[in-house]
């Protein structure tokens, strides 16, 4: 029997972002993680944030809190989900697109600031090779590139979870030329001269 499609539509949602039952991204823990890629964006780029990409970004919550710290800064969204570029697509400026299909979209890169958060691990190892380069030719600062692997204990949503390894993944980033910092952070190649050796996570 064929697998039905994942659907992110209003349900996936409700599901995993409004049901205390099933949420795992607790309070506080999503403005942590704005504030240390909007800190390592601006301490590499040595001014503030001023653009921003968000891969997957779902209903846009990283736009609401990159508001409040930069409230100027250009955000773009992109998701492949319908009901989100429906009911939320012109006023969160979100676009219909899926990582595997950046290349296609003309969006106005580069950006400082390139977010795709618990996306990479549910997409195709093809689609996430396209994705990756796609992704290191738009950023031009910082790549916040939230993932985890199989030997990871993750919580939550496991449909199309693609068990890939750590090594799996250097290899593709690396590839993509994109420069591992430490904690989720990557390093535009456009960078890699103004970067110290103890600068880069390894």
């Amino acid at each position: 029997m064929p697998t039905r499609s994942k659907q992110y539509d209003q349900a996936y949602f409700d599901r995993w972002y409004r049901d205390p039952r099933h949420m795992v991204v607790q309070a506080g823990v999503l403005e942590r993680r704005v504030q240390l890629a909007v800190a390592a964006t601006e301490y590499l780029l040595e001014r503030p944030l001023r653009s921003v990409l968000d891969v997957g970004c779902g209903e846009a919550p990283w736009r609401a809190l990159i508001r409040l710290v930069r409230p100027r800064a250009r955000y773009q969204g992109v998701d492949p989900s319908e009901y989100v570029v429906r009911r939320f697509g012109k006023e969160r400026n979100i676009r219909l697109g899926r990582v595997g299909t950046l290349d296609e979209l003309d969006l106005d890169a580069p950006f400082d600031l390139v977010v795709c958060s618990d996306v990479l691990h549910y997409v195709s190892t093809p689609e996430l090779k396209r994705g990756l380069r796609s992704i290191s030719q738009m950023c031009g600062g910082v790549a916040f590139l939230e993932m985890y692997v199989a030997e990871d204990d993750t919580e939550g949503d496991d449909d199309d979870f693609q068990k890939r390894s750590a090594e799996d993944y250097r290899r593709l980033l690396r590839a993509a030329k994109l420069i591992p910092l430490g904690m989720h952070c990557y390093a535009s190649w456009r960078l890699k001269d103004d970067l110290t050796d103890l600068e880069k996570g390894g």
